[in-house]
């Protein structure tokens, strides 16, 4: 990146740390940091208990309540390209005829601050309408004057994470405030004037309170640069167990600020093997592959969040279509194609209102099948689920997945998560493996997966036991692969590999791999805000 102030920083920190904008960020620290710090004290202190629906809420979840309509822009949301805020993936995503953009700072972005920076440069670009790239082979990327562009909604960070480039106070700064922070401030007046407004994505969520928290952080900003309230909305991933348990809470809790709920498949099962990651070997989950949303606690949990959004009034979106098409394999790419057109399709009369895809080719495979079901609806909120009766015993039934821990399972989590720990420690965190656009949540359930099944020694279906020379041995062949026949780096691919027996193999289960990962970033001297 071009150094263009003479004193050692980057373009994108020029144009993105501006004075305003640092002293937004300060105000906006000293406001709230305490309380995130609080909420992530009481998420220890819930360790080791199941969820359960909380008592003391009981009022919320019967009460006749609805969350605002839908904001300009959000009012249709069939279907969502989600993805990185890199430069031509940004204008890709722009030109894709989605209507939604999720814009990306958390799964599909690896936390080194030159990359984010440069993340609110482009996003700040987009929004003026401006953005353009061209690549080292000279092709030159801009927005199609003629395409609709999609509706932006970033996501920051989830709680958990700090942004220790920037220090406020001496303390690392939030990673969520920072992207909160610096897309709403550079971008959030422009929004409303071109139509549209600021609209986020909440990860990792694992109670009401931090939903809360969010709403009073939404609250304070808009009152920052003097937006009328409720011109902030929020669409909250619902990808963690405890989340599951307060769909209502989590609603009420945003206010006038809630616009939908969100089904994130991979950090939900992620989240599972978190909940069960002491109990015995009865609740160990089998190969990921075969927990689609057909099995039992994952349909219960879909249709929960279906039946919860539309009684308050609020959007249900669906989880990913990760497949990535190939021009070399049209037989392949036409039979994926037909499994995500019979996805979407279940999605669609389940009741969602829109989901997810990772690549442009996928849209109108998508759109189609949510337009067969809603015709020229723009949404299902006003078809309710009455037949939906979910209880606490159905969202935790594990069992359910009748299904066995294979060595192929055991062979793909490790070669998967091995190989998606190297792109990201090289700073690509979408990755394209095996024709699916992989992120941080594929890495997460391959991961903890291996690690319940060493914890408890889990027999395969070929009577063979999961054990760590195993493991390391599979960890082995892929680190050659990495090295020997995609050529890679061997000091990032060694790092790699540390870092998933650190992940994978350790003691205790670590909580996120982004805590440890981010530790081996490269770091420059921290950002230091008065």
């Amino acid at each position: 990146m071009d150094d263009v102030t003479g004193d050692g920083r980057t373009a994108p920190e020029a144009r993105i740390m501006t004075l305003a904008a640092r002293a937004f960020l300060a105000d906006l620290h000293r406001a709230f940091r305490d309380r995130r710090t609080a909420l992530l004290a009481a998420r220890e202190t819930r360790r080791g208990t199941m969820p359960r629906f909380r008592p003391d809420t009981v009022d919320i979840r019967y009460a006749d309540w609805r969350v605002p309509p839908p904001a300009p822009g959000l009012e249709r949301r069939l279907v969502e390209i989600t993805g990185p805020v890199g430069r031509r993936m940004s204008i890709n995503a722009l030109n894709s005829g989605a209507d939604v953009w999720l814009a990306d700072f958390e799964d599909a972005t690896t936390p080194h601050w030159d990359i984010l920076l440069a993340g609110q440069a482009n996003l700040y670009d987009a929004v003026c309408g401006t953005i353009t790239h061209t690549s080292e082979d000279g092709r030159h990327y801009r927005l199609d004057p003629a395409a609709r562009r999609p509706t932006i909604v970033v996501r920051p960070r989830g709680w958990h994470l700090d942004e220790t480039h920037v220090l406020i106070d001496g303390a690392p700064a939030v990673g969520a405030l920072v992207d909160f922070g610096l897309y709403f401030f550079h971008n959030a007046l422009r929004l409303v004037v071109s139509g549209s407004g600021p609209y986020f994505y909440l990860p990792k969520l694992e109670d009401h309170t931090e939903a809360a928290l969010w709403a009073d952080i939404f609250e304070w900003a808009e009152e920052a640069l003097g937006l009328t309230a409720g011109t902030i909305r929020a669409t909250v991933l619902i990808e963690t167990v405890p989340a599951a348990f307060q769909m209502d809470e989590i609603l009420h809790a945003l206010r006038g600020y809630a616009a939908g709920l969100n089904a994130g498949r991979w950090d939900y099962l992620f989240s599972m093997v978190k909940t069960f990651r002491h109990a015995d070997g009865d609740t160990v989950l089998p190969d990921r592959q075969a927990l689609t949303m057909s099995v039992p606690f994952m349909r219960a949990y879909a249709d929960l969040l279906v039946a919860t959004c539309h009684r308050r009034g609020a959007m249900a979106i669906g989880g990913m279509s990760a497949f990535v098409p190939s021009r070399h394999d049209p037989a392949a790419t036409a039979q994926a194609l037909a499994g995500v057109a019979a996805d979407k399709r279940r999605e669609a009369r389940a009741g969602f209102d829109g989901s997810w895809v990772a690549h442009p080719a996928l849209i109108e495979t998508c759109r189609a099948e949510f337009a067969a079901v809603l015709g020229d609806r723009p949404h299902q909120i006003g078809t309710l689920r009455p037949d939906v009766r979910v209880s606490g015993d159905d969202l935790l039934d594990v069992r359910s997945a009748a299904s066995a821990v294979t060595r192929a399972g055991v062979e793909s989590n490790v070669s998967v998560a091995v190989r998606y720990l190297t792109s990201w420690l090289s700073g690509r965190a979408a990755v394209a493996i095996d024709s699916l656009m992989e992120d941080v949540a594929t890495a997460e359930i391959a991961r903890a997966q291996v690690w319940q099944w060493h914890r408890h020694g889990v027999r395969l279906d070929d009577g063979r036991v999961v054990d760590r020379p195993m493991v390391e041995e599979l960890v082995r062949s892929t680190c050659s692969e990495l090295r020997d026949r995609d050529g890679l780096d061997p000091a990032v691919v060694a790092r790699a590999a540390d870092l998933f027996r650190e992940i994978a193999m350790g003691d205790e289960f670590v909580e996120f791999l982004t805590i440890p990962g981010a530790r081996l970033l490269a770091a420059g001297a921290p950002l230091e805000l008065a």
